[in-house]
């Protein structure tokens, strides 16, 4: 089940920020997972420490995953969006502490070249990234992620358009 809730202390869901990075074309960087064999992309995503806020989370996650985070803050969603993991990982995954995540999203636009973008961090997440039109995101997911990014999608989707070279 995923649902949007408008605040979450939860304490079965691991609080986590996710992380929409548009390229001045409005399209989405996703990477593909180190951790499984089947085609499972999603955005930057990751825990938020006990002593930072979320923002600050959305940008060492950046760092640490991509390895830049040469990007501009363009909104906070309006809720927590929360999914649950399949049980098979919830035993697995942070020694079965949670059922599954709750997200305070993002969104920024990068200001980097491709070249910036560095998938081979001391935090390696992924093997692959791209820039991904938003329309493409949710077949891309993995199923029980699918409803949090539609959603998202659609909190975010006016922000996802091409932007106007300076003059």
């Amino acid at each position: 089940m995923s649902a949007p809730v408008d605040r979450d202390d939860d304490p079965a869901y691991r609080p986590c920020v996710g992380i929409m990075l548009l390229d001045a074309s409005g399209r989405v960087f996703v990477g593909r997972r180190t951790d499984t064999e089947s085609e499972a992309w999603q955005m930057p995503q990751g825990g938020i420490d006990a002593d930072e806020t979320a923002r600050a989370a959305a940008h060492r996650e950046m760092r640490e995953e991509i390895g830049t985070d040469n990007a501009a803050f363009i909104a906070e969603s309006r809720r927590w969006y929360r999914y649950d993991l399949p049980p098979p990982l919830q035993r697995k995954l942070w020694g079965g502490r949670y059922v599954g995540q709750t997200q305070k999203w993002f969104a920024f636009r990068f200001r980097g070249t491709d070249a910036e973008i560095d998938l081979g961090t001391h935090h390696r997440e992924f093997v692959a990234w791209r820039w991904v039109p938003v329309d493409d995101l949710a077949c891309l997911i993995v199923p029980f992620k699918r409803a949090v990014y539609a959603a998202v999608v659609e909190e975010f989707r006016d922000l996802a358009g091409p932007v106007d070279p300076p003059a």
